[in-house]
């Protein structure tokens, strides 16, 4: 059995706008403060597991309004209405620049791991907004994962226990508030990579938990204790 090694990723990271780019916000630059723009909270739970596990970590450094590093280039959201009328060779350098770099850190770092003799476990960090469309998402914490592939199927069902062992009051669901299966960084690297050497969850954690420091805090540490507590399982 293959050590583990531990790789994270946040691929809605920031909201920041390179400098050429800040014209295609002058009308409506707030939206740069929602959940559109970034994930709320994702880079400070990475941040605090990469720190606190000692493990590697890759973040992205443009908004997902000009082009979202978790989608594959053909998909129709890849450009939002903000970047989609660029001319041609400017989406190209959105891609070129922030997109293409991004994904080959990442799975630069994974490379590494699976030649050194590891299965990776890679985990990318997201965030979601309470409620959508006018429902409310009835989780706290979602783990997403491809069920056709045993070992994320198994990784999710141990840390899913972990979880409620350690926090009874949250609401731990697996493949929610999406499916793991969905068009993904983590999609993507399964089909580069066989099971026994990539394993790839996305982490979904409520907006509602990081309103307050205190419920922030306590989130951080839930996910953190019960990472640890994994990592010691597999």
């Amino acid at each position: 059995m293959k050590p583990t090694a531990l790789v994270l990723s946040c691929e809605h990271a920031v909201n920041h706008v390179p400098a050429p780019y800040v014209n295609l916000f002058k009308q409506q630059y707030e939206v740069l403060k929602t959940h559109r723009a970034f994930d709320c909270g994702a880079l400070e739970i990475a941040n605090h597991l990469s720190k606190g596990l000692g493990c590697d970590l890759s973040t992205s450094a443009i908004t997902r309004l000009l082009v979202d590093c978790n989608r594959s280039i053909a998909h129709p959201q890849f450009f939002s209405e903000f970047s989609s009328s660029l001319p041609e060779s400017e989406k190209k350098k959105l891609v070129d620049e922030y997109y293409l770099p991004y994904r080959r850190h990442t799975e630069a770092m994974i490379k590494h791991h699976i030649t050194q003799g590891h299965q990776v476990l890679h985990l990318s960090i997201h965030s979601f907004t309470p409620e959508m469309n006018g429902v409310t998402r009835n989780a706290a914490i979602g783990l997403l994962y491809d069920p056709a592939r045993h070992g994320e199927k198994e990784v999710a069902r141990i840390w899913h226990g972990l979880l409620l062992a350690q926090t009874p009051a949250y609401k731990v669901r697996k493949n929610y508030p999406y499916s793991g299966k969905t068009d993904g960084f983590t999609s993507a690297l399964r089909k580069r990579y066989a099971e026994e050497d990539y394993l790839g969850l996305e982490v979904e954690c409520n907006q509602a938990l990081m309103e307050e420091k205190k419920s922030f805090a306590e989130l951080i540490h839930s996910l953190s204790s019960s990472l640890k507590d994994l990592l010691q399982l597999l």
